[in-house]
């Protein structure tokens, strides 16, 4: 279900000029070392005070890369963004609870040093997906990330893990890496949801098993605290498209998530 601030983000994203969907060459990184691990910031030369989409990879929180974003810099720099992939320790070197306060302390860093690579301090959003997905819904639903200016979440199932659990759906890579229900309320971004309002915050899911339901209960959660949150309807992709598609050319999600952002952030 798309619902109705979506259809409006994607009229929008109809007017879009054609030239935002061109192939960019791959832009080359600056690497910094934050402290438990690196990030990669891509800017345009010269740039001054762009808005910075600040990204958190997957991999099941036990493998991948900052390296692994595909089209997103070329795509996030051709439309007048700075762009930030950051690496964070890996299970079974670090637990979960750990990887989050490694996001934190990542974008604690790009928020303090953006603004000498061209970005804007105060005009960040955090994106993740899949276990990056969750870290940055965990870390900004917390107020871990302090002034982030929106949220832009690509499909996860880990946002409530008791009713995941309750659902059937705590198997595979879930049931490896949350093995301790005693941790299930704290690394769960729903326990943090209630009673304030948070940043816009842009729900994506695809047609993986489950992906769905949770995202859509997650939405409504968020609604009631009179949060603004775009929840976009993915099913037509998989768990791995719908990621590596952003950017690409004629990709409807990346159409609807940018209208999100220059909403939220242009």
């Amino acid at each position: 279900m798309i619902d109705r601030r979506t259809l409006l983000l994607a009229s929008m994203a109809a007017f879009v000029p054609a030239a935002t969907f061109a192939r960019q060459s791959s832009p080359s990184p600056k690497t910094l070392d934050y402290g438990p691990a690196k990030l990669d910031i891509y800017a345009p030369d010269g740039a001054s005070g762009l808005p910075v989409v600040f990204f958190v990879h997957g991999g099941a929180w036990e493998f991948g890369k900052r390296s692994q974003v595909g089209a997103k810099p070329a795509f996030l720099l051709a439309n007048g963004f700075c762009f930030v992939s950051i690496d964070y320790r890996m299970l079974p070197e670090a637990d979960v609870a750990t990887q989050a306060n490694d996001v934190e302390k990542a974008y604690a860093y790009v928020s303090a040093n953006i603004a000498k690579h061209g970005g804007d301090p105060k005009r960040i959003v955090g994106m993740g997906h899949s276990a990056g997905c969750h870290l940055i819904a965990l870390t900004g639903m917390r107020g871990g990330l302090p002034g982030v200016a929106g949220l832009l979440l690509d499909d996860t199932r880990a946002y409530d893990l008791t009713a995941l659990e309750k659902n059937g759906g705590m198997v595979r890579a879930y049931a490896r890496v949350f093995s301790d229900p005693s941790q299930w309320a704290a690394l769960s971004p729903a326990s943090y949801v209630d009673g304030r309002k948070h940043p816009p915050t842009f729900i994506a899911y695809s047609g993986a098993s489950g992906r769905g339901e949770e995202s859509k209960a997650f939405a409504e959660r968020l609604r009631a605290t009179g949060t603004e949150v775009t929840l976009f309807d993915g099913s037509a992709y998989t768990h791995m498209s719908i990621n590596r598609d952003f950017g690409r050319d004629g990709d409807a999600l990346t159409a609807a998530a940018l209208a999100f952002l220059k909403s939220t952030v242009g």
